[in-house]
């Protein structure tokens, strides 16, 4: 741990998509917290190709504080490409991201900063609870986190987005050229020095969240496969299982005909070509999906297009309070 405390330029990145009604809060909100703690900063909204006024929003708060900038991407490439993209936004010596609907409390910012002040690199916010939610969803990600702390090795069964990062942390992700890269879990597998910062989930205060179950399912299934092989080796764990079926049906079937007793058992051949040629086609379509994600890696698009950027009309590395 370092013996004097250091100071530097905090970058906050705020994901937004379909924002509209949350984004003026977050920036007053924000803004006020970190002035009144003389923290210096900057806020990175990342517009995520939303469908309504969220751009031209970021665009009058960037008029309204000067140390607000926008980034605008050319279409919808979901969370973690807006993430990246404000990582690789980022002017400070370290760098907050947290969800602009203000469900990561943003008090914590200034405790997640003090301790990056004392020498910790990453911070991690970590849920204390996951608040008022939808009990089918609770039970979705609940399920999601134990099978993805299983495959990595990692505990994320209260992780979040909610991190600051050092800059060394920061460049270090932006260094990483996969595709499907998952920050939650990455953000944890790059080391450092580590501490965890507890927090509530608040409840929104504009608008609607924009997870349906659909959205989560297609969530969990591309992070799991982008940063484990999980569920290939599931595909042999299922060919074993089939293979001893096999075995003692074959051994039952041999004692039926060496005792007399062999039937014709039309039935039981037609249940089990339905059920082995199910296990097969699973395995087929676990492996399709692997070979799917090699195809995008190895097209090397970018992970997302920016069509526009904003900012406040702000002196270098600086953020002064109101008079």
């Amino acid at each position: 741990m370092e013996d004097t405390l250091r100071s530097g330029l905090l970058s906050v990145v705020l994901p937004s998509y379909n924002e509209e009604a949350s984004i003026p809060r977050a920036a007053d909100t924000i803004t006020a917290i970190l002035i009144d703690a003389d923290i210096p900063h900057e806020l990175v909204f990342v517009d995520d190709g939303s469908r309504d006024r969220t751009w031209t929003v970021i665009q009058e708060q960037a008029g309204r504080h000067p140390q607000v900038r926008g980034v605008r991407f050319s279409r919808n490439f979901g969370k973690e490409a807006a993430i990246f993209a404000g990582l690789a936004q980022a002017r400070g010596d370290c760098t907050l991201v947290m969800d602009c609907d203000l469900q990561h409390p943003p008090e914590k910012a200034v405790e997640m900063y003090r301790l990056w002040q004392e020498g910790y690199q990453v911070v991690e916010g970590v849920k204390a609870s996951r608040g008022k939610e939808n009990p089918l969803h609770t039970f979705a990600a609940k399920s999601f986190y134990s099978i993805i702390s299983r495959a990595t090795g990692i505990d994320m069964s209260r992780a979040s987005d909610f991190k600051l990062l050092d800059r060394r942390a920061v460049d270090t992700l932006l260094a990483m050229r996969e595709k499907n890269a998952f920050f939650r879990a990455l953000s944890s597998w790059i080391g450092f020095q580590t501490t965890q910062v507890e927090f509530e989930v608040q409840p929104r205060l504009e608008g609607e969240s924009k997870w349906s179950i659909r959205s989560l399912v297609r969530y969990a299934i591309t992070n799991i496969t982008s940063f484990s092989a999980a569920p290939l080796q599931l595909v042999t764990l299922l060919g074993v299982v089939v293979f001893l079926c096999s075995v003692v049906l074959g051994i039952h079937s041999l004692w039926q005909w060496a005792s007399g007793n062999a039937l014709e058992g039309f039935t039981t051949i037609i249940l089990l070509q339905l059920f082995i040629g199910s296990i097969l086609m699973i395995c087929l379509g676990i492996i399709g999906y692997y070979i799917a994600k090699i195809y995008e890696e190895i097209k090397d698009r970018p992970r997302y297009i920016v069509a526009e950027r904003c900012e406040g009309d702000r002196d270098e590395g600086t953020a002064k309070k109101d008079i």
